[in-house]
């Protein structure tokens, strides 16, 4: 049985703040997974219910607020690749209303903050709520400058060349305007235009987009701005960074918006009465599926910009406006099978095939079931009559099966151990939901992104490799592994005569690959794309192990959980038994050793070059650093060891040299006393390194 999650006044203090710091994480992933990546993995119902529990905690436990407090931030921060743009005023997001309650308290408050008597009238203008990306869009005598995402609410990725290419976008405002303003609005996609441009892509043989705001915000948020153009993207204008127009409310500045040339969010409505949001909101709840855009519901704004300004901000919202989300919609239905659907970074994650059904006027075939715990907590069965409920997503979930009419010889679902795209191993890390296939180069579900990755700017850093040519070329089967990208040069003649190619972007980009045939070991070791290897850690085992030979000895020879090449890898500072884990799966797929033996043959990979330590007495000592150092940063103190020729280590063991110790240390400490290991204090490491 899943653990029942425990009351708020039930948790004593450790609990409250070991939840706290949990559902942060998990917020930031999943802010991440959103803003970042356009790939969410769970509904807008189950994010917003995080939110809530992780609020309520907040209220009963101000003081236990985590350093990554969620509710202290916007989105997340620009993804690389797209340079970054700073707001003159922040891009903050919307509070959210679930019931008319909570709307009635919500104009409540504004009263009471503002000091109104009852019979002053609170005007608040209604509209749709867009299901889109925020955009923010400066000009300069009328002309469009600069154009950025929301990104962390204070700086975005400059998105100026992608929005240039879009027709809803003016490129110059309709006069009069002011010298410089600020456009603020949401970048989206028509329902016909987002199921059409699926259509294609399933035909091509592309991965389906899930919803018409992940195809919107994918398309604005590509490096090669003709695949932008191509997009039927659209935009609505509703809003300005800073106000700097004579209009004194809301509503008179989006007529003001409308005269530069901008469409707005319509149907909208001029409210003078907390009735007739309601009003207004359960109208447009009954017509949104008539709109020929998502909304997710209605968002409310105090009309008058003066009172607007008094009440200000609170954290991440403005107290002024509030969105009001629309419930979520069910229906019943027969689940007909369970597909298991491996995502571009490996995840397999299932799929209720459906007999269709329609839900808040779609037709659904298809539902998200998460992941092998979800559907082992509800205990959702082939054959099952199940619940859909979809919030807002094209794609719904499954919220429940109606056990009372299943039948007698249904059995629970088994979640493969092994990929169904290309038979690797598939594993579960430990605390994680998610069960991973580790096929990685070869597995035709991940192939298209780790050649992305291998060649993009942090790893092989191939110019005019990006995303859409490695499609292209993978799908022509011109390129199938890493390797296959040294031989290019073999195909030039091919290459030359594909559409928008040419004789001098061919000669360009084979160059570019020729220049990469020589990298260093830890770039190399981070391009293999390893679940877990970062770059960081990639230089970490590019330090520890200096050859590419002895990396790859050392990494088999590691396959048994008992052996010393198994320990010393777990030693290494910052690596665990997890990322470990990681790291010697890749080497147990047979397929990962042909891959390295295939690139080996193609390129010169570049021992690391140990610093000259020879008149250091520290020089193959090892290390271990514990405590909270107050002299200067653990990461600095590494350094100093590592450039003095010493191992740093992770864990404390009779070969362990020195142990450093600073504040609050612990278990290490007691462990390298009761070994014999010379134990120093901070002050006498520091004393140890001025005397060097």
């Amino acid at each position: 049985m899943p653990k029942k999650t425990p009351k708020i006044d039930e948790l004593n203090v450790l609990e409250a703040a070991a939840d706290m710091a949990d559902l942060a994480r998990q917020i930031a992933h999943h802010d991440a997974a959103y803003h970042q990546k356009d790939a969410p993995e769970i509904s807008d119902a189950a994010y917003d219910a995080l939110r809530n529990r992780y609020r309520a905690l907040l209220v009963a436990f101000p003081h236990l607020a985590p350093v990554n407090d969620p509710e202290q931030r916007v989105g997340v921060a620009p993804a690389a690749g797209f340079t970054k743009v700073a707001h003159v005023v922040p891009m903050l997001s919307l509070a959210n209303a679930f019931s008319d309650d909570d709307v009635a308290e919500f104009a409540t408050r504004i009263r009471r903050f503002l000091n109104l008597p009852e019979n002053e009238t609170l005007e608040f203008v209604a509209e749709p709520k867009i299901d889109g990306l925020s955009c923010s869009l400066r000009y300069e005598q009328g002309a469009l400058v600069v154009a950025a995402t929301r990104g962390d609410g204070t700086t975005g990725e400059n998105i100026t060349a992608n929005i240039m290419t879009m027709k809803d976008v003016p490129k110059k405002l309709t006069a009069p305007f002011p010298d410089s303003v600020e456009i603020r609005g949401e970048i989206y996609m028509n329902r016909d235009d987002f199921i059409k441009l699926n259509k294609q892509r399933e035909a091509s043989g592309e991965q389906i987009f899930a919803n018409p705001r992940n195809a919107a915000a994918g398309s604005v948020r590509q490096l090669d701005s003709t695949i932008t153009a191509s997009r039927p993207l659209k935009f609505f204008g509703y809003a300005l960074g800073e106000r700097v127009t004579g209009d004194a409310e809301q509503q008179a500045l989006r007529k003001t918006i409308a005269h530069w040339g901008f469409k707005l969010n319509e149907p909208s409505r001029l409210c003078k009465t907390v009735d007739d949001i309601l009003d207004y909101y359960h109208d447009i709840e009954s017509k949104r599926h008539a709109l020929p855009f998502d909304i997710d519901g209605v968002v409310y704004k105090l009309n008058r910009f003066d009172w607007q300004e008094r009440l200000g901000f609170v954290s991440r919202s403005p107290r002024w406006a509030i969105a009001h989300k629309f419930a979520a919609e069910q229906a019943e239905t027969k689940l007909n099978n369970i597909h298991i659907q491996v995502g571009r970074t490996g995840a397999l994650t299932p799929v209720a095939e459906l007999e269709p059904v329609t839900v808040g006027g779609v037709v659904v075939s298809r539902a998200t079931l998460h992941n092998e715990d979800e559907i082992a907590r509800k205990d959702i069965r082939v054959g099952d009559i199940v619940r859909i409920q979809r919030a807002g997503d094209v794609i719904p979930q499954v919220i429940g099966v109606d056990e009372k009419r299943r039948a007698k010889n249904s059995t629970p679902f088994v979640m493969p151990t092994h990929c169904p795209e290309c038979g690797s191993l598939a594993i579960r890390e430990e605390g994680m939901a998610v069960r991973r296939c580790t096929g990685g180069l070869i597995c035709p579900a991940q192939a298209v992104e780790h050649l992305r990755h291998f060649t993009s700017r942090t790893a092989f850093n191939i110019e005019g490799f990006g995303e859409q040519r490695v499609h292209e070329l993978w799908q022509d089967k011109i390129i199938q592994s890493p390797a296959d990208i040294f031989r290019l040069k073999n195909h030039r003649a091919t290459l030359e005569t594909r559409e928008g190619w040419g004789e001098k972007s061919v000669e360009k980009l084979l160059a570019a690959i020729e220049a990469r045939r020589t990298i260093s070991l830890d770039r190399f070791i981070y391009a293999l794309g390893i679940r877990q290897v970062g770059e960081a850690t990639a230089k970490l085992l590019a330090r520890h192990y200096h050859s590419l030979d002895a990396w790859r000895d050392a990494m088999v020879a590691a396959q048994d959980t008992e052996s010393a090449a198994r320990h010393d890898l777990e030693s290494i500072d910052q690596i665990g038994a997890l990322m470990a884990r990681d790291i010697v799966g890749f080497f147990a797929e047979p397929h990962n050793i042909q891959v390295l033996d295939d690139l080996a043959s193609e390129l010169t990979i570049e021992s690391h070059q140990k610093p000259d330590t020879h008149n250091s007495p520290l020089a193959g000592k090892t290390i271990v650093f514990t405590g909270t150092l107050e002299t200067m940063s653990r990461a600095e103190a590494k350094a100093k060891a590592e450039n003095l020729g010493a191992k740093v280590a992770g864990s404390v063991s009779a070969k362990t040299d020195y142990v450093v110790v600073g504040a609050d240390a612990g278990s290490k400490a007691d462990k390298a006393r009761a070994l014999g290991v010379n134990v120093l204090d901070e002050h006498k490491w520091a004393a140890l390194l001025a005397t060097l």
